[in-house]
C-alpha cells in the first residue's frame, strides 16, 4: 500500500460522511457496508486488493464515524446513494468505479448504478438482496411481521430500548445466537465477527430502525434488466439472512452477470471463505479492467 487518507465530506443535506482512501491504482473500488456495519466485512478484502487498486471505504449516515442526519427521514437507500455520489466526487476519483456492496450495500450499489450508470464500470454484490431486505429473512415473513412492533416499542420506551440495545447486542448471548443461527461457526473466527456486534451496539437504535425501514421499502427489481454492467454476484449457499435463491434470481435478471456460490457460506461468507472470495473477485476484475492485476 502506498497511500492512505481519511476525511469527511458534506452530503446533499449537510450530513458529514466519513470515508477513507487506500492505495492509488485505477480503477477505484467503492466499498459499501451492510446495515449496522462500519467495515468489519472488509478485513481480508482490503489487504488483498490495496496494492492492486485504489479502495474507498465509507460509513453510512449514523454509522461508524459518519454523522447522523438532522432530518431522520433521510435514512433511505436513495439517501445512501446520494452520499456515495458525494464521496466519489470528493475523493477525486478519475474514471468509472467498481461498486462492491455487502448485504444492504447491494441495494445501495444497485441504486447508484441505476442513477449514475456512466460512473460505474462494474458491480460486485456480496450476500445481499436486490430489494425489500426484510421480506425473506430466514425465508419466512416473521421479521417483517415483528418489525412494526419493534418500532412501536422504540417509540414508547426509547431510553429502555437504547439501554438494552447497547448491552445485549455486544453480549456473549448475542454472539451465541449469531453463531448458532446466522453464521457458519465452523468457518468464521470470533475475532472476525465480534467487531460487527461492537459496531452495531454503538448505533442509535432509531438510526438502525429507520435505515432498515428504508431498505425494506426499496427494491431494484424494476431496473435490474437495464443494468448493462459486468456483475459478479457473490452468494452464500447457506445464507439465512439473504437466502441463496435471491442471488440466483438476481443473476437471472441482470444481463451481464456471473454467480459465485460459496459452499456452506452464510451471510458473512466473504470472511468465512476469504481466499476463495478474493481470488474469484480478483479474476473478475482482471477481466473487466483488461489487466492481470500485477
Amino acid at each position: 500500500m502506498d497511500q492512505y487518507t481519511e476525511t469527511t465530506v458534506e452530503s446533499f443535506d449537510g450530513t458529514s460522511i466519513w470515508y477513507r482512501r487506500i492505495g492509488s491504482r485505477k480503477p477505484t473500488l467503492l466499498l459499501c457496508d451492510g446495515i449496522g456495519c462500519a467495515g468489519f466485512i472488509w478485513k481480508y478484502f482490503i489487504p488483498h486488493f490495496e496494492d492492486l487498486y485504489q479502495l474507498v471505504h465509507w460509513n453510512y449516515r449514523g454509522h461508524g464515524r459518519s454523522e447522523a442526519p438532522e432530518n431522520m427521514e433521510n435514512l433511505g437507500i436513495e439517501d445512501c446513494a446520494e452520499d456515495l455520489k458525494a464521496v466519489i466526487a470528493d475523493a477525486g476519483v478519475d474514471g468509472p468505479v467498481v461498486l462492491v456492496g455487502h448485504s444492504m450495500g447491494v441495494q445501495v450499489i444497485l441504486e447508484y448504478a441505476h442513477r449514475y450508470p456512466e460512473q460505474v464500470l462494474a458491480l460486485v454484490p456480496i450476500t445481499g438482496s436486490y430489494g425489500k431486505a426484510i421480506d425473506h429473512v430466514h425465508d419466512t415473513g416473521l421479521i417483517k411481521r415483528l418489525f412494526p412492533l419493534f418500532r412501536l416499542g422504540l417509540n414508547h420506551f426509547r431510553p429502555l430500548v437504547t439501554k438494552v440495545w447497547r448491552e445485549w447486542v455486544r453480549s456473549e448471548l448475542s454472539y451465541w445466537y449469531a453463531k448458532n443461527f446466522e453464521i457458519n461457526q465452523g468457518l468464521i473466527k470470533r475475532e472476525d465477527f465480534f467487531p460487527y456486534l461492537e459496531d452495531l451496539s454503538l448505533i442509535d437504535p432509531e438510526i438502525f430502525v429507520r435505515t432498515l425501514a428504508g431498505a425494506s421499502r426499496h427494491t431494484a427489481e424494476p431496473f435490474l434488466a437495464d443494468l448493462k454492467k459486468p456483475t459478479l454476484i457473490v452468494a452464500g449457499e447457506s445464507d439465512r439472512f439473504t437466502p441463496y435463491w435471491i442471488s440466483r434470481r438476481m443473476h437471472a435478471m441482470i444481463p451481464d452477470s456471473e454467480l459465485l456460490t460459496l459452499p456452506m457460506g452464510s451471510h458473512t461468507a466473504s470472511i468465512e471463505l476469504p481466499e476463495l472470495t478474493n481470488l474469484r473477485i480478483e479474476k473478475f476484475l482482471a477481466q473487466v479492467t483488461g489487466r492481470n492485476g500485477s
